[in-house]
């Protein structure tokens, strides 16, 4: 059976411009162990923006295809080509896939965390001008690498559910459990109200956090944050009318500590990346509390006094991203708890490939959390 030869894409060519539709090679052989896969959806990510924006950016990078969580159905499959638990994949198959990586360096065979693999590969960060051009998801077809760790899919597991369980929920997993997990009744901050922020406000809830407070704006998010189980929202652009009409972090963390009886939190989450987070988090925090940094993947924020992280025996843990052992629990999360939360109320509509730039900017606004691009729905 004759494989495509060629993809439509949605390509960035520069920061801040529409994407181009082009018409990308596809590699004429699929190597062992990689995959040529048709895309049936792909969500958009805060990555994703930052990319388009600019704020996130390298010499070298563009042209390139954006879009990181997706999934889609095997065309072709190359020889020995197996799925995370070493099972066969063929055509036909519902896969989603996890960034590639070596398994040969440090941080794959010493400290076994595949996340710190050295030549660890993310396929929106393949330029669509060089082999093997389209990985990523904003394009009819994806070249799934040797090295990237492949899961094949519930049927229970929506395609947007599982799309997003490829960033946004297994970085939120894994956040979590750096982090300790959450300890029945006690009171946790979420920074951000961004899909991962009001993911993680899902994850407090259901994992027995007493209070759970989300920190972030516009106030429809916030809203919705309540509907994930958030018992307190602070918003970030409103002040505060019992403080004077102040704004800012200290007003911020004034708030949370009245909602948190004067205590802080026993646990505070990073999903915002704005410059004030470190201070707020410290600030928010309760004595011998836990704060986690997920979200700051910009430009250096705001000092942190270290004798206040002393003075108050916290525990501050970083978390990069997630491995395929998280993506594989942030599949089964969704299973588990299909019923729980309105997860549908995270994704817009979805659409084609042509208003992929549109709904860049609808994210880029906060018009919407998570976009949802289907190739399959392009008009040409």
């Amino acid at each position: 059976m004759a494989i495509p030869t060629s993809t439509l894409a949605a390509v960035l060519t520069e920061h801040g411009a529409p994407l181009e539709l082009q018409e990308l090679p596809l590699p004429r052989r699929v190597e062992p162990g990689a995959a040529l896969v048709r895309i049936t959806c792909a969500t958009l990510c805060g990555t994703d923006i930052e990319i388009w924006e600019g704020r996130m950016s390298f010499p070298g990078m563009l042209p390139m295809v954006l879009g990181h969580e997706m999934v889609g159905e095997v065309v072709a499959a190359g020889e020995g080509a197996v799925d995370a638990l070493g099972e066969p994949i063929g055509a036909g198959d519902r896969i989603g896939w996890s960034e590639s990586v070596c398994g040969r360096c440090f941080g794959c065979t010493v400290l076994r965390q595949p996340v710190a693999c050295s030549k660890r590969g993310y396929g929106f960060l393949q330029r669509s001008d060089a082999p093997p051009y389209a990985t990523a998801g904003l394009s009819e077809y994806a070249y799934v690498a040797p090295g990237a760790q492949k899961l094949r899919l519930p049927v229970e597991v929506k395609d947007t559910w599982a799309a997003a369980a490829g960033c946004a929920a297994k970085t939120v997993l894994r956040a979590f459990d750096r982090a300790g997990g959450v300890r029945p009744g006690s009171r946790v901050v979420v920074q951000g109200s961004g899909a991962l922020g009001l993911f993680a406000t899902a994850v407090a809830s259901i994992s027995g956090a007493g209070t759970v407070v989300t920190v972030g704006a516009p106030p429809s998010r916030l809203a919705l944050a309540e509907r994930f189980g958030a018992t307190h929202t602070i918003d970030i652009g409103a002040p505060d009318p019992a403080d004077g009409g102040r704004d800012g972090s200290d007003a911020t963390v004034a708030r949370t500590m009245e909602m948190t009886d004067g205590k802080g939190a026993d646990l505070v989450l990073d999903f915002a990346g704005a410059p004030s987070v470190g201070p707020e988090a410290i600030g928010m925090a309760a004595q011998r509390g836990t704060v986690a940094i997920v979200g700051s993947t910009g430009p250096a924020g705001e000092a942190v006094a270290l004798s206040e992280i002393m003075r108050k025996e916290l525990t501050v843990v970083g978390s990069l991203n997630g491995d395929v052992s998280d993506y594989h629990r942030s599949i089964e999360f969704f299973r588990a708890f299909s019923d729980r939360f309105p997860w549908d109320a995270l994704f817009s509509a979805p659409c084609g490939l042509e208003q992929a730039s549109d709904r860049i900017a609808s994210m880029h606004r906060l018009d919407e959390v998570k976009a949802v691009v289907d190739p399959r729905l392009t008009v040409r």
